[in-house]
């Protein structure tokens, strides 16, 4: 039965990534520039030539606080890889802490706010919004769940780090 659901995953993940290959390759991800909780500027650019995991998410949302533990295990896991989670902040209020809401779930990855024009720009209509960016600024795979046991994340991953 786990070889089945594991397959019909593998299926899944194909079936979305055939038809976008198909047409011209994978899309490119929109290159975008942000700044930090603490003022400091962070693009895309910056993880050039890395898999990235790109996060977008808030301080708000009890799905993303679900899901990030999973993000940051599977970066622990293939670390070896230069894996990175990055993640976007938007859709906040005024008062919000992104960067403090992570390390207080005892996370370390970076995180820019005030993305919501990068988050319209990459379609984004939800939190959490994740995208499997491989080492040729490829999106592999794009996610909008929070259920830590989809093995589509794996897979996304394992896509992304060739």
């Amino acid at each position: 039965m786990k070889k089945i659901k594991y397959f019909s995953s593998i299926l899944l993940l194909l079936l979305w990534y055939i038809p976008n290959a198909a047409a011209e390759g994978p899309p490119t991800a929109p290159a975008w520039q942000l700044t930090t909780q603490a003022g400091e500027s962070i693009s895309l650019s910056d993880y050039q030539g890395k898999p990235v995991i790109l996060h977008f998410w808030a301080t708000w949302c009890p799905y993303c606080k679900k899901l990030q533990p999973k993000l940051v295990e599977l970066e622990e896991k293939y670390q070896q890889s230069g894996i990175k989670i990055v993640s976007i902040s938007f859709n906040e209020d005024d008062d919000a802490l992104p960067q403090d809401e992570i390390a207080s779930r005892g996370y370390n990855f970076i995180t820019a706010v005030n993305g919501d024009e990068v988050a319209m720009r990459y379609g984004v209509k939800g939190t959490p919004t994740t995208f499997f960016i491989n080492k040729d600024n490829q999106v592999v795979f794009k996610s909008t769940s929070s259920d830590i046991s989809d093995p589509r994340l794996e897979l996304a991953v394992k896509e992304i780090v060739k």
